[in-house]
């Protein structure tokens, strides 16, 4: 009931959204004298604040139309070269980019959208044939498309890199860190001519028992039970997944603004404060962040339950127990693709040295094929956005692609 509550609740909400739009329009208006007046800027300001807050959002596009490629700019098309029901494969096209090593961006099944990696992409597409796994929201998947868990979205991985072909090279951010190593054993043991390259793990929780963060905590402090029935919820209609059980994303979304709240309210107290003032650049740089921020999807309530037991309540793949459809996963395996592990110095999602983990996983591989690379002063989301990765963190990934090319 917790889902169809939160429907109501945003139903009834549009209306008071729409009047709080509307009125800060007319305190806005250049023939209104409050427009001139501090009292009128504030008032404006503050239901400004209130609309961006409550208004629903949907799926975010990338956006991308041009790339700069070797000083010259070159136009970019977005095309789909394989659907899923719960996924497909975007391409980035540019001119010469077949050229250019390709690259499978893996984009985590959270409660984001693949657009989250919109930093990760443009910075790898002027020099690299860029690929991504683009998520779908599971409450626009019917039931008649069956479920999706942990073992499906190894398989989608693997499917991926056979319909890309050999010489990929894949990166994977945050939680697909764990299916994308098993994708690569799985293949690897089977001499898989398709086997990538180079595999990029971007703080990722391949042994959530190093340096445990407040999520990691909370996995282990309640049985699958517990999440089972406080987590998972049925999509209300009108919803094409209608009764299809979901871990919702307001609800992780939830969980993530509480880790960091007084972070969310200053950043929103501060917006306030440049909408007074009139400061567009400051105004434009807190819109850019939260329409992505706050766009959200629903997870397959089975991907969920399974992740949160398999990966970190059961430790299954650094204690060498995880299975893929009954058949053990062996990193062991692993001698040809060469291994890039990249954390976050501050990461509260994936503690210090989780990631590095799959090196000792990945016993078969020598050490030339070996690379760890910490980022001093960055989160999370440091990893894979923003300038310590455009500057610091891609140069690294790229050079460890072209050595491994």
């Amino acid at each position: 009931m917790l889902y169809q509550f939160h429907e109501w609740q945003r139903t009834a909400m549009a209306p008071v959204r729409l009047a709080a739009e509307a009125q800060q329009q007319i305190l806005r208006h250049p023939f209104n004298p409050l427009a001139y007046l501090y009292a009128g800027r504030a008032a404006a300001a503050a239901l400004d604040v209130f609309e961006q807050t409550v208004r629903p959002r949907g799926k975010p596009a990338f956006g991308f139309e041009t790339a700069a490629v070797a000083g010259r700019s070159r136009p970019v098309r977005e095309e789909i070269l394989g659907r899923m029901p719960f996924c497909q494969l975007k391409h980035f096209q540019r001119p010469g980019a077949g050229r250019d090593p390709r690259v499978l961006v893996v984009a985590p099944l959270s409660c984001h959208f693949a657009t989250l990696l919109r930093g990760t992409v443009e910075a790898l597409i002027p020099d690299h044939d860029v690929y991504i796994t683009d998520w779908r929201d599971a409450r626009q998947v019917t039931l008649a498309k069956g479920p999706f868990d942990l073992d499906d979205y190894v398989d989608a991985v693997i499917d991926f890199l056979h319909l890309l072909g050999p010489d990929t090279h894949v990166i994977a951010v945050c939680q697909p860190a764990v299916p994308v190593l098993a994708a690569v054993a799985l293949m690897s043991e089977r001499e898989d001519p398709a086997v990538p390259r180079s595999m990029t793990l971007m703080g990722g929780p391949i042994d959530t028992r190093r340096n445990p963060t407040v999520p990691n905590k909370l996995a282990t402090s309640r049985d699958l039970g517990w999440f089972e029935r406080h987590a998972v919820n049925r999509v209300p209609m009108p919803y094409p997944g209608f009764l299809r059980r979901v871990y919702p994303g307001f609800l992780q979304l939830s969980g993530f603004m509480t880790m960091n709240l007084e972070r969310h309210v200053d950043a929103h107290v501060k917006l306030y404060h440049n909408l007074i003032k009139g400061d567009g650049d400051g105004v434009a740089a807190h819109q850019r962040f939260y329409e992505e921020y706050l766009s959200v999807m629903d997870l397959p309530a089975e991907y969920y339950l399974q992740t949160v037991k398999t990966v970190f309540q059961d430790h299954a793949l650094p204690r060498g127990r995880l299975t893929h459809r009954g058949h053990k996963v062996d990193p062991g395996a692993i001698t040809r693709t060469a291994l890039l592990t990249v954390e976050g110095e501050l990461d509260d999602i994936s503690g210090l040295g989780q990631t590095e983990a799959a090196h000792a996983l990945c016993r078969g591989l020598p050490k030339a094929k070996r690379g760890h690379h910490v980022q001093a002063g960055v989160g999370h989301y440091g990893v894979f956005n923003g300038r310590r990765w455009r500057t610091e963190i891609a140069p690294k990934v790229k050079a460890f692609i072209a050595k491994h090319g």
